[in-house]
């Protein structure tokens, strides 16, 4: 039984012999309460995914103007909403709105863009200014501050190599292409301690990784899935995390990955194969979490380094600057926020953004982990409304 019940239904088994003060009652009877451990899903499309033609401005005749070649007809957009409707690929994110479950964030960037991609997912990753260079990822920093004693799932990245925005000073984070195949068996030696602060950190991660193994196969074992998820790489990723989330392994954070999205050429087809693996991905997740009642407690963000130009070059976009950000689950308002893109008012051609992508960060960190985001060095205030 979990906490709401518990707290909701004790004077009916105890007959009214128990008294709990008023508030008690009251955190019971709430219908919005989450409970249990939060965790932030983080879906990261590589390569600049086209914002314009993903949440599509499709009642400015600019965007028609700018896009000889490839902008969508508003006949075929989806969920139409305020002049922004959705890719007809993201069909499932549009009924996820609708749900009430997916929120729009636009025009998100960051000040003195940066159009290489490898420098803008750094930028990303740290949470650093576009000036400054960091060592340690945003979500890196958090985890160091919050796991007190190291906890080696306390972040799992579904890659065949690590992240950045998951480095910290501790081994606090595990990187994992096949969690079903991450068996490490404990070495003894690894767990002795010497005079030699750098060998002790490695056997610190290597008794991490051991630790980690177990947890994971110990989560595994208590999940299954339950429904069917799409063949593809995302989506595999995605169902592993649900088992992870099913199975408690607790861990404050996921990350993965979607490449593909840089559409410099024959973006239209490209680009809507992509959009149709990330939409059935999500969705299958998003079923699955909601079938578990687990929804309310992962948040799901999906980002991209940076947009693309405006205007088209005659069959895909350039390398641009501020996108959309969509958050799933969580709780969030299910809405939109921030204005249309203004495509009156460029900057050389690039729209201009008008959130900080760190306002989000903040809204997650503060709202959903009740954490201090200036900890971590991050000085945005949280965008509101998300939540």
């Amino acid at each position: 039984m979990n906490r709401r019940n518990f707290l909701t239904l004790t004077g009916t088994f105890t007959g009214g012999m128990l008294v709990l003060p008023s508030f008690l009652h009251a955190f019971g009877e709430q219908s919005n309460l989450v409970i249990g451990e939060q965790c932030l899903v983080f879906v990261q499309l590589n390569g600049g995914n086209d914002g314009l033609n993903t949440f599509i401005p499709y009642d400015d005749p600019l965007y028609y103007e700018y896009r000889t070649k490839i902008a969508l007809n508003k006949d075929i957009v989806v969920g139409k909403n305020k002049g922004m409707a959705f890719h007809p690929a993201l069909k499932d994110f549009a009924q996820m709105q609708q749900n009430g479950d997916l929120t729009v964030i636009q025009n998100v960037g960051y000040p003195e863009p940066v159009r290489s991609h490898f420098r803008s997912q750094e930028i990303w990753q740290t949470a650093a200014d576009s000036n400054k260079y960091i060592n340690e990822g945003w979500l890196g920093r958090y985890l160091d501050l919050q796991c007190h004693d190291h906890q080696p799932t306390a972040g799992i990245n579904l890659d065949s190599i690590d992240n950045l925005a998951l480095k910290g000073l501790e081994p606090n984070s595990i990187t994992v292409k096949d969690p079903d195949r991450f068996k490490v068996k404990s070495n003894k030696e690894n767990e002795k301690l010497s005079d030699n602060p750098q060998l002790d950190f490695v056997r610190k991660i290597a008794n991490s990784v051991v630790e980690g193994s177990g947890d994971i196969q110990n989560a595994l074992k208590q999940s299954k899935t339950e429904i069917s998820y799409p063949k593809t790489g995302l989506s595999k990723n995605l169902e592993w995390i649900a088992r992870l989330v099913k199975g408690n392994l607790n861990s404050k954070v996921y990350y993965t990955s979607l490449g593909g999205f840089d559409t410099h050429d024959n973006q239209l087809s490209l680009h809507e194969r992509k959009l149709t693996e990330l939409n059935d991905a999500l969705f299958s997740f998003y079923n699955d979490l909601k079938e578990a009642q687990l929804l309310q407690n992962v948040t799901v963000v999906v980002f991209s380094e940076f947009g693309r130009r405006v205007k088209d070059n005659g069959s895909g976009t350039d390398h641009g600057t501020a996108a959309p950000m969509f958050v799933i689950g969580g709780n969030n308002k299910g809405t939109i926020l921030g204005n249309n893109p203004n495509l009156a008012d460029l900057d050389n051609g690039d729209l201009k953004h008008q959130i900080d992508f760190r306002s989000v960060y903040a809204s997650l960190l503060q709202q959903k982990m009740g954490f201090d985001y200036s900890k971590i060095g991050i000085k945005n205030n949280p965008v509101s409304g998300l939540f």
